[in-house]
């Protein structure tokens, strides 16, 4: 069984996106759960930067997919980034991350994307191999530049 409906999340979603962005945080970090925070999520839905679709088994959002539609330097054209993805562990293995996956492709395909880069964990503890099944590796690399360290160099 897979979602039944899968679209954008709005503002009025964030009551229901809260608890998925704390739990998908906790799976990520492990420790002490995060408390979901709906303002945290209604902020997110409103500013418009990343975009969200939400996964929905009957009235319950089950998984959403997280993404930005990006500039691409190199071909002149946009890519999606496909920066998280997420879904209630009751509910994986059921296919819904992939029809997430390929209802952001499918974005990318209106949008004319050249493709969709997918960011996952160097040290992915969650288990899952979706990424390594639909994609293969880029042909970059991710570094996490700390705002703090640059702050004090040009201090």
């Amino acid at each position: 069984m897979s979602a039944e409906t899968i679209r954008p999340l709005v503002h009025d979603d964030a009551p229901a996106l809260a608890p998925l962005i704390a739990e998908n945080a906790q799976a990520l970090k492990r420790g002490a759960p995060r408390r979901p925070d709906e303002v945290y999520a209604e902020r997110l839905l409103a500013e418009g930067s990343a975009e969200f679709l939400g996964a929905y088994e009957g009235d319950v959002l089950v998984g959403f997919a997280l993404f930005y539609d990006l500039p691409d330097l190199i071909t002149g054209r946009r890519i999606g980034q496909l920066e998280d993805i997420y879904v209630m562990p009751s509910y994986q293995s059921k296919g819904i991350g992939r029809h997430l996956v390929a209802h952001v492709a499918g974005v990318g395909k209106d949008r004319d994307w050249s493709h969709v880069r997918w960011m996952v964990p160097a040290k992915n503890e969650v288990e899952t191999g979706l990424y390594e099944q639909m994609g293969e590796p880029g042909d970059k690399q991710s570094y996490n530049v700390s705002i703090d360290r640059l702050s004090l160099a040009n201090a």
